[in-house]
């Protein structure tokens, strides 16, 4: 996990000479924005909040707590910013190079045991397990499948990792860069604007199979926006 704030980032600016990132490259993996049912779509499902979270989220250190977590029966949301977690497998983009919070461990590993690849897999972040609020409690856990949703693009994602208790926003170098948004770790992010949706009783297995979190994922938004029915979409209630 990693913290970015304004201050951090400054602070990290000083200590860093900056850092020019390679080009992305997912020759094998097609940029995602997505699929069949639109953002638009998606969005107008969750205009309106009914919270399932006992408190609220900052979306980074010092910031106000006002980010709530909502929910429908399906799916809980929330709407914030984009940091990017570039924790686990280090590569060329991801490493202690260029990211001053580097971490090579996620909280959710690899059907092989290893740490999931940030550069290629595209997953979410979401606050550990709280007083504020306990994902668990709702059908969430690693490899959950999510619904991303920045402008008019939809990345369909799972869960990855979890962050700090009171922060929510963030997500792997594959999300963002996959939804347009800058993925460097070192001063990229979205600051606003980005909707996270994920479905309840989800599961994809392996989590790094990302065509699996795709074709699921597209299910699922499909049965959330009413164009299948409940039982055409899967969902593990384990």
């Amino acid at each position: 996990m990693r913290v970015q704030t304004l201050t951090l980032a400054a602070a990290g600016a000083a200590l860093l000479a900056p850092t020019t990132l390679p080009a992305a490259v997912h020759s094998n993996e097609p940029v995602r924005y997505e699929g069949s049912v639109r953002a638009a779509d998606l969005l107008a499902k969750v205009r309106d909040c009914t919270p399932v979270s006992n408190g609220r989220y900052r979306s980074d250190a010092g910031t106000p707590a006002d980010i709530p977590v909502c929910g429908t029966e399906d799916a809980v949301f929330w709407k914030a910013d984009m940091d990017i977690d570039c924790d686990g497998r280090p590569g060329p983009r991801c490493n202690s190079r260029t990211d001053p919070y580097f971490a090579n461990s996620t909280a959710y590993q690899q059907s092989d045991g290893g740490e999931l690849a940030p550069e290629r897999l595209p997953f979410i972040v979401v606050p550990v397990a709280s007083s504020i609020w306990n994902y668990r409690d709702h059908g969430i856990r690693g490899g959950s499948v999510a619904a991303v949703v920045y402008r008019d693009r939809v990345e369909y994602a799972v869960v990855g990792d979890t962050g700090p208790y009171d922060i929510i926003g963030e997500a792997s170098y594959a999300t963002a860069d996959a939804l347009g948004i800058n993925p460097n770790p070192h001063g990229g992010g979205a600051a606003s604007g980005v909707t996270y949706i994920v479905f309840k009783n989800s599961r994809v297995s392996p989590i790094e199979d990302h065509a699996a979190a795709v074709e699921t994922g597209e299910q699922l938004a499909k049965q959330f926006v009413g164009q299948v029915d409940a039982g055409d979409a899967g969902v593990d209630g384990d």
